[in-house]
């Protein structure tokens, strides 16, 4: 009389002890798995700013004169009569390849400017409190340079250089063309509010992501601002 080890198949006429294909297969794939998951988990990572990676930062030419300054900056003469209010739907800067939908945001909980769904890489978000795109004043449209999926909406921004253009469609049909001014860092406990929020006397946009040095312990240390006036309308 034989005896079935608790390891032996019933069904299995093979000697005891040795391991039935089957089993050899699971393991040997629960061991390629248990390698493989560091790997993945270090693709999944490279965006956190952990790695070498960073997002494009501006130089100081693409800043107002030199060196970032913090006093409000003359607006240049309107050339373009402004546009009515009518919110925006979509940003476009071909030169960076930026093509995304545009959702109204709000202030959060800090009092601070909301941003946009992190779980949308590819969504800016615009202030709806403030003047809508191509109206006379200063809109606000932010979005996030990257999330823990990777690149986000704004992640080019610090390539951009004066003269190239933002493009927003609004909800009335009509497409705001903007020039960018300057492309500026501030770091976030010296972000010079009242010259990146204060009313334009002509229209013009800010575009406003994260940027600067990036820790695991606080994120970027920074934020980075393009701002740009009308254009064309069309």
């Amino acid at each position: 009389m034989s005896f079935m080890t608790q390891q032996q198949d019933p069904l299995d006429d093979r000697p005891a002890g040795v391991e039935p294909p089957q089993r050899r297969e699971r393991r040997h794939g629960r061991a390629a798995l248990a390698l493989l998951l560091p790997l993945l988990l270090g693709a999944w990572m490279v965006w956190d700013g952990s790695q070498t990676s960073r997002p494009p930062a501006p130089s100081a030419a693409q800043s107002f004169a030199g060196p970032a300054t913090l006093a409000p900056v003359p607006a240049p003469v309107p050339s373009v009569k402004p546009l009515p209010a009518s919110p925006p739907v979509r940003i476009k800067i071909p030169i960076i390849g930026v093509d995304a939908p545009v959702t109204p945001l709000g202030i959060d909980a800090n009092g601070q400017l909301a941003t946009p769904d992190d779980k949308n890489r590819n969504l800016a978000g615009w202030y709806q409190g403030g003047v809508t795109p191509g109206q006379l004043g200063t809109a606000l449209l932010d979005g996030h340079v990257d999330t823990w999926g990777g690149p986000a909406v704004f992640y080019n921004l610090g390539s951009l250089r004066k003269g190239h253009q933002v493009q927003l469609l609004r909800k009335d049909g009509r497409t705001a063309v903007f020039a960018v001014d300057a492309v500026e860092v501030y770091a976030k406990d010296q972000f010079p509010s009242d010259k990146v929020y204060h009313a334009a006397p002509d229209a013009e946009i800010r575009l406003i992501t994260c940027g600067g040095a990036y820790t695991r312990a606080g994120g970027y240390n920074g934020n980075l601002v393009v701002y740009a006036h009308l254009i064309a309308t069309r």
